[in-house]
Protein backbone atom coordinates (compact mmCIF):
# COMPACT_ATOMS: atom_id res chain seq x y z
CA UNK A 1 0.00 0.00 0.00
CA UNK A 2 1.59 2.93 -0.54
CA UNK A 3 0.75 4.82 3.18
CA UNK A 4 1.73 1.95 5.29
CA UNK A 5 2.80 -1.61 5.61
CA UNK A 6 1.91 -4.31 7.67
CA UNK A 7 4.23 -6.89 8.99
CA UNK A 8 3.71 -9.85 10.23
CA UNK A 9 6.69 -11.37 12.50
CA UNK A 10 7.91 -13.11 15.77
CA UNK A 11 8.93 -11.27 18.28
CA UNK A 12 11.73 -12.80 20.66
CA UNK A 13 11.27 -12.08 23.91
CA UNK A 14 15.41 -11.68 23.45
CA UNK A 15 14.50 -8.63 21.33
CA UNK A 16 12.85 -4.89 22.18
CA UNK A 17 9.92 -4.29 19.53
CA UNK A 18 11.43 -0.07 19.63
CA UNK A 19 14.65 -1.68 18.19
CA UNK A 20 12.52 -4.00 15.69
CA UNK A 21 11.08 -1.43 14.38
CA UNK A 22 13.95 1.12 14.05
CA UNK A 23 15.94 -1.80 12.11
CA UNK A 24 13.12 -1.90 9.07
CA UNK A 25 12.52 1.53 9.46
CA UNK A 26 16.40 2.39 8.71
CA UNK A 27 17.03 -0.62 6.25
CA UNK A 28 13.48 0.39 4.56
CA UNK A 29 15.16 3.46 4.15
CA UNK A 30 18.45 2.40 2.97
CA UNK A 31 16.79 0.26 0.12
CA UNK A 32 14.25 2.88 -0.80
CA UNK A 33 16.94 5.00 -1.76
CA UNK A 34 18.71 2.27 -3.78
CA UNK A 35 15.81 2.40 -5.60
CA UNK A 36 15.98 5.78 -6.70
CA UNK A 37 13.63 7.32 -4.18
CA UNK A 38 15.03 10.05 -2.53
CA UNK A 39 12.04 11.25 -0.70
CA UNK A 40 11.11 8.61 1.20
CA UNK A 41 10.67 8.72 4.70
CA UNK A 42 8.72 7.17 7.19
CA UNK A 43 6.24 8.50 9.98
CA UNK A 44 7.71 8.86 13.82
CA UNK A 45 5.03 6.95 14.90
CA UNK A 46 3.83 2.55 14.51
CA UNK A 47 1.43 0.48 16.01
CA UNK A 48 1.70 -2.52 16.98
CA UNK A 49 -0.31 -5.52 17.90
CA UNK A 50 0.06 -9.30 19.23
CA UNK A 51 -1.77 -12.25 17.16
CA UNK A 52 -2.67 -15.52 18.76
CA UNK A 53 -1.23 -18.29 17.09
CA UNK A 54 -4.42 -19.71 16.19
CA UNK A 55 -5.23 -15.97 13.88
CA UNK A 56 -1.62 -16.45 12.10
CA UNK A 57 -3.34 -17.74 9.40
CA UNK A 58 -6.07 -15.33 9.10
CA UNK A 59 -3.78 -12.41 9.67
CA UNK A 60 -0.99 -13.87 6.67
CA UNK A 61 -4.28 -13.78 4.52
CA UNK A 62 -5.30 -10.26 5.55
CA UNK A 63 -1.86 -9.12 4.73
CA UNK A 64 -1.95 -10.96 1.33
CA UNK A 65 -5.06 -9.04 0.39
CA UNK A 66 -4.23 -5.80 1.47
CA UNK A 67 -5.11 -4.23 -1.94
CA UNK A 68 -8.49 -5.70 -2.39
CA UNK A 69 -9.36 -4.94 1.45
CA UNK A 70 -8.74 -1.35 1.01
CA UNK A 71 -10.79 -1.12 -2.24
CA UNK A 72 -12.98 -0.97 0.56
CA UNK A 73 -11.63 0.37 3.51
CA UNK A 74 -9.16 3.34 4.13
CA UNK A 75 -6.06 3.24 5.92
CA UNK A 76 -8.05 5.42 8.47
CA UNK A 77 -10.93 3.25 8.40
CA UNK A 78 -8.75 0.51 9.15
CA UNK A 79 -7.33 2.10 12.38
CA UNK A 80 -10.34 3.53 13.48
CA UNK A 81 -12.65 -0.05 13.20
CA UNK A 82 -9.58 -2.47 14.59
CA UNK A 83 -9.07 -0.01 17.51
CA UNK A 84 -12.80 -0.11 18.35
CA UNK A 85 -12.84 -4.38 17.30
CA UNK A 86 -10.55 -5.02 20.03
CA UNK A 87 -11.26 -2.30 22.66
CA UNK A 88 -8.09 -0.27 22.27
CA UNK A 89 -8.67 3.17 23.96
CA UNK A 90 -6.37 5.94 25.16
CA UNK A 91 -4.58 5.84 21.73
CA UNK A 92 -3.53 9.27 20.12
CA UNK A 93 -5.11 9.12 16.31
CA UNK A 94 -2.33 11.64 15.49
CA UNK A 95 0.98 9.53 15.51
CA UNK A 96 -1.20 7.64 13.17
CA UNK A 97 -1.07 10.54 10.51
CA UNK A 98 2.00 12.82 10.98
Amino acid sequence: MPDHIHILFHLSKNEALAKVVEDVKKQSSKWMKLQGVDNFTWQIGYGAFSVSSSKVEVVKGYIQNQKENHRSKSFLEEIEVFMQEYNVSGYDNQYFWE
